[in-house]
């Protein structure tokens, strides 16, 4: 039987200040004690699965989370900083008025090319997947058979899921990435399959 490899892909917990909406990118935050509380509550719920490995982008938000996580399984993260959220350049920290306030036309070209125009000094989706895809990929390459976590990012996980599915990138939103949401991915020789998307914490 060609092993199977499983994959538990979550989006960190919900981070301080999450009710004003700033785009933040590579900004480091921590978590909220809501975040803390949906971590809890997924590392709850994955205690009796066999992980063997943890990982986590390299911010606190997904570090943090990641600990909480692995915790049940003792389990300590491996941080990669490919993992992290996509560079939001020099629109890091600002609310979605503010940037429209300070630059419409970048803003709405945004807004209508979200899977190909870049934010200014930052990153364009296909360099988040270039940046992600190639670490995810070898991280179920190297534990082929076994399974393992990963707490990342909206955006990294939306970008994941594209390239899972074959999907082209422009359909990153047609994902939800809830705060602590989980998704699983599944890897065998015959490809990648997505057997869950953005299951919330029940708290």
């Amino acid at each position: 039987m060609a092993p199977l490899t499983t994959i538990y892909l979550l989006r960190h917990g919900e981070v301080e200040h999450a009710e004003t909406r700033r785009f933040i990118g590579h900004l480091d935050v921590r978590l909220s004690a809501l975040g803390e509380q949906q971590c809890r509550a997924q590392g709850a719920r994955l205690c009796e699965t066999p992980i063997s490995a943890l990982f986590t982008s390299d911010l606190v938000r997904a570090r943090t989370s990641g600990e909480i996580v692995g915790a049940p399984h003792g389990l300590t993260p491996t941080a990669l900083p490919a993992l992290r959220e996509m560079a939001m350049g020099r629109w890091e920290g600002l609310t979605a008025r503010e940037i429209e306030e300070r630059e419409p036309a970048a803003f709405a070209e945004w807004t209508r090319s979200i899977g190909e125009f870049p934010f200014p000094e930052g990153e364009s989706v296909p360099e988040l997947a270039a940046r992600t895809w190639p670490v995810f990929e070898a991280l179920a390459r190297d534990h082929s058979g076994r399974t393992i976590a990963v707490v990342a990012h909206g955006g990294t996980n939306r970008a994941i899921l594209c390239r899972a599915l074959g999907l082209p990138l422009d359909r990153l939103l047609s994902f939800g990435q809830d705060y602590g949401g989980l998704n699983v991915l599944l890897h065998d020789p015959r490809g990648w399959r997505v057997a869950r998307v953005n299951e919330r914490p029940v708290l």
